[in-house]
């Protein structure tokens, strides 16, 4: 299988948010909607087979000077198990690497997956107020039951 990751553009838009809400439903993670998808595109990546069909996105975003969050890690469920997943969060932390971040870090239902890529659980209070503007909207505010990972690049 032929596989490529790049970052996304605007007809990805609809793949993007059917992959991540159709984990969501499964309660893996939380929702998007279409408007929040083409609100954060430039931070999304996709990896794509040999037909260019969208198998799998995840989005890394600029949070402060040196941090980063990688968010919406989604890989159809057809096409788990197969590597995909880690090429994206490899390329994900290289792009991190490449625009000067010096730690990422992952909230996550999943640690034993991001441990593999060097991530450690950390508690919730180091993570800068800042992040938390997300949860305001999210059903399990304020009782957050996915765990903080952080890496240092």
């Amino acid at each position: 299988m032929k596989i490529n990751i790049r970052p996304a553009i605007l007809k990805d838009a609809y793949q993007i948010k059917n992959i991540i809400n159709e984990h969501a439903k499964k309660g893996k993670m939380l929702p998007v909607s279409i408007n929040q998808v083409f609100e954060h595109l430039r931070d999304f990546w996709v990896i794509t087979d040999s037909k260019n069909t969208i198998i799998g996105c995840g989005a890394l975003r600029i949070v402060w000077k040196d941090l980063g969050e990688i968010r919406s890690l989604a890989i159809r469920n057809s096409k788990q198990k197969k590597g995909c997943g880690s090429m994206l969060i490899n390329a994900l932390i290289e792009e991190g690497k490449k625009i000067g971040i010096k730690k990422i870090f992952v909230l996550t239902y999943t640690p034993t997956f991001f441990e593999k890529f060097g991530f450690v659980r950390i508690e919730k209070t180091r993570l800068p107020h800042k992040i938390w503007i997300d949860c305001i909207n999210c059903p399990k505010f304020p009782r957050c039951d996915e765990i903080p990972m952080l890496k240092v690049l």
